[in-house]
């Protein structure tokens, strides 16, 4: 049994170590992914205006996003080639739907561990006066290398006030440890129609 001491020692030395795991505290960065600020890959799609772009990214990465039948997907790799072959690249949500031009980058210094990106999910049950679907927002938090890329939780943003600090906790809380294609994405917070949609199988 630990005597007051030992007790008293141990907690001093957690309290350094968590002092210490501070100096590398975790952060936001943003980048854009703007056909502006991308390069795009070949000319869109004769047939249904498809494109697929390439965007500058964090810590030596790029972001991938390719747009087909009006459903996206944003992937993240050293390289092109790289962020096609991940399990994000063949993440698709079965409605309509599209990601906003604004990654944020959640890093432990300089290196970053997870995204996080607000995605708009087609809602075609809630058409508006012209008979078009209206969209639910939702934030994707997707984990990086080391090890695969993948969507690691959802957030429900109109559901869920403070969806913004559920997806930054979620990213810091489980993206490294995420295990794709064994691990089940998490839903955090409130489930809201965007998570429902999103979830349509």
């Amino acid at each position: 049994m630990m005597n007051r001491t030992s007790i008293g020692l141990a907690v001093l030395m957690t309290c350094i170590g968590l002092t210490g795991a501070d100096a590398q505290s975790v952060g936001s960065t943003y980048t854009s992914t703007a056909s502006k600020d991308c390069r795009q890959i070949g000319k869109p799609s004769d047939l249904d205006g498809s494109t697929t772009r390439v965007c500058p990214g964090k810590g030596g990465l790029m972001v991938l996003i390719a747009e087909d039948d009006l459903r996206e997907i944003v992937s993240v790799g050293r390289n092109r080639k790289q962020a096609a072959e991940e399990p994000a690249a063949k993440a698709w949500f079965a409605p309509f739907n599209s990601s906003e031009t604004t990654i944020e980058w959640r890093a432990v210094g300089a290196k970053p561990f997870a995204i996080i990106q607000r995605w708009h999910i087609a809602d075609n049950g809630d058409p508006d006066k012209q008979g078009r679907p209206n969209t639910k927002a939702m934030l994707v938090v997707t984990r990086l290398p080391p090890g695969p890329v993948c969507h690691v939780a959802y957030v429900d943003a109109i559901a869920n006030p403070t969806a913004n600090e559920l997806a930054r906790k979620a990213a810091d809380d489980f993206a490294r440890g995420f295990a794709c294609g064994e691990d089940e994405v998490k839903i955090i917070g409130t489930r809201g129609r965007a998570v429902e949609l999103a979830t349509m199988r």
